[in-house]
């Protein structure tokens, strides 16, 4: 069933209404037709199902028939730290990583970074990126849109790291895929350590095409960041972030593991 997520002032008592490119999409694509029924989300604290009353390609006017549980989301607030990648790879990160169940993305800024970074054009990539995200969201039928959080130096991301519950760096030293501490076992340490928060917040840093620098990943560390392999195979920027979401979602018991 198509999902779609709506402002929350769309909400009007017993009844919701598309607008925009979400009416059009469910008109003209979808065919939508009276008594056919969508969900809807504010993306907040409600997720309804409805029944098409009226439809316009402008407008959709929708009867509230139940209300639904938001059921779809992890307890483990993952956010993926991606230094910018060149080409449209963030997009594949952002895409992919959302139908995992990433909580958010936070692109910076790195030393070995390929890409040129043009302030100038964050707006319009942001709102693709937006975009993206949100129609990830609805066709894994998740009940909020992640995050996407607006382009860091490095510096600030690193200054970030302490407001987290466990803050992952994925690196390999010295061209050892296999060093580092493994997720498994990172997590492992974390709760012998005392840690037992109920919906931690976690943050999984990935560096560029040409890696992280040694002095970044010290300093990460010396801001409390765990150094992590992802085992003996060299993964391209776009997948490590997908890998890590994985694993890390794997362990918290959304994909069937402990």
């Amino acid at each position: 069933m198509q999902r779609y997520f709506v402002a929350a002032e769309q909400f009007d008592g017993s009844s919701v209404r598309l607008i925009g490119e979400d009416a059009f999409h469910a008109v003209r694509v979808m065919r939508m037709k009276p008594e056919e029924k969508f969900i809807a989300s504010d993306g907040i604290s409600r997720v309804v199902l409805a029944s098409v009353r009226e439809a316009a390609s402008s407008e959709v006017v929708a009867d509230i028939v139940e209300e639904l549980p938001m059921d779809s989301e992890s307890s483990w607030s993952v956010t993926i730290a991606q230094s910018l990648p060149k080409g449209d790879k963030m997009e594949l990160v952002i895409q992919k990583g959302t139908e995992i169940g990433a909580y958010a993305f936070a692109p910076f800024q790195s030393e070995r970074m390929i890409v040129q970074y043009d302030g100038k054009k964050e707006a319009k990539r942001m709102e693709r990126w937006s975009k993206i995200a949100k129609e990830a969201a609805e066709q894994s039928h998740r009940c909020r849109v992640p995050a996407i959080e607006p382009v860091r130096s490095w510096r600030e991301l690193k200054e970030a790291i302490p407001a987290f519950d466990l803050a992952l760096f994925c690196y390999e030293r010295e061209g050892d895929a296999a060093a580092g501490t493994g997720i498994r076992d990172a997590l492992l340490s974390w709760r012998q350590a005392g840690h037992t928060a109920a919906e931690p917040k976690m943050l999984l840093i990935v560096g560029p095409e040409g890696g992280f620098t040694e002095r970044e990943a010290d300093e990460a560390e010396a801001a409390g960041a765990v150094i992590v392999g992802l085992g003996r195979r060299i993964l391209r920027t776009e997948t490590a972030g997908i890998v890590g979401l994985t694993c890390l979602l794997y362990e918290a018991g959304e994909m069937g593991g402990a």
